[in-house]
């Protein structure tokens, strides 16, 4: 994970953020384009999220502590979920309620400007762009880069929907600037409730899958002196450190230092290529195990 690439994606996305907003609402003003005021408003909404995810993403390297003892990873999947349910509350409902109204209207709006409406939709797709490609090509990425990664989309889809509308009214269609607020509006709410899904799983206590517990018995049998494991538990912390627990049995008879060296050896043997953040190992004898 490196953490200075997604950090350096949400601050890039945030100062695009910045100047698309106000060249957006400027555009508004001068055109009428109802799709400009939503995407405005986006705007508006994404500069509070990456500002809010930036600092998770920084509060997630926080050492572990007195009051969180196995750090602070989940903030990142908190802010995520904050981001979410802005996704939902805020920009889907502020696109609802500017375009519907205007949809069954009945009376065409006044108009104007529309080519600088272009230029300026066009030049925010190119700026918005730059973050979203720099996000794209970091393959490992935090919940917070994963966030932002998700909106920088959802912003190109908004602009060429909106882009699609404004051309629209210059061929003489000017129901297509509301029906391509309600499209962003729609896809925007579904990009939301996946992410709110994806994080509230995480915050529950996911499992890192099948596949990451298989890897970790086997190289925990792999260790000498391992007769057996039981017990064996996973759940994510943060979003590449994961919290496993487990009981192995040793032969009957083995002395405390001998167990005890087994034991660490399971540890050693399960943190090498794996993001396995905190292991603990049980021990008990296998006569013990057997009884369960």
């Amino acid at each position: 994970m490196n953490d200075s690439t997604n950090t350096r994606g949400l601050r890039l996305a945030l100062a695009a953020y910045i100047v698309v907003f106000a060249a957006k609402l400027a555009a508004y003003y001068v055109s009428g384009v109802v799709a400009l005021l939503a995407e405005s408003l986006h705007t508006l909404t994404d500069i509070f999220i990456s500002a809010f995810l930036l600092v998770a993403a920084a509060y997630s390297r926080k050492q572990a502590d007195e009051t969180h003892m196995f750090g602070y990873g989940r903030a990142q999947n908190v802010a995520a979920l904050v981001a979410a349910t802005l996704f939902i509350s805020f920009t889907s409902f502020e696109l609802y309620r500017e375009s519907i109204p205007r949809l069954f209207g009945g009376e065409t709006p006044d108009y104007r400007n529309l080519p600088w409406a272009v230029s300026v939709l066009v030049g925010s797709m190119l700026v918005a762009a730059w973050p979203l490609l720099s996000l794209f090509r970091e393959k490992n990425r935090g919940a917070a880069a994963k966030a932002q990664l998700m909106e920088l989309v959802n912003d190109e889809v908004g602009l060429i929907a909106a882009l699609l509308g404004t051309l629209g009214i210059i061929w003489g269609f000017p129901i297509a600037d509301p029906l391509a607020a309600i499209v962003v509006a729609t896809l925007i709410a579904f990009n939301a409730l996946a992410l709110f899904r994806e994080n509230a799983s995480f915050l529950l206590g996911k499992s890192p899958g099948a596949a990451y517990l298989a890897e970790i018995e086997r190289r925990a049998r792999t260790v000498p002196g391992v007769v057996g494991m039981r017990d064996l538990r996973a759940e994510h912390v943060g979003p590449d450190t994961v919290h496993a627990g487990m009981r192995i049995a040793v032969k009957a008879g083995l002395s405390v230092e001998e167990a005890t060296h087994i034991a660490a050896e399971v540890h050693r043997a399960v943190h090498q290529g794996q993001h396995a953040g905190y292991c603990f190992v049980e021990i008990e004898a296998e006569s013990a195990a057997a009884g369960h």
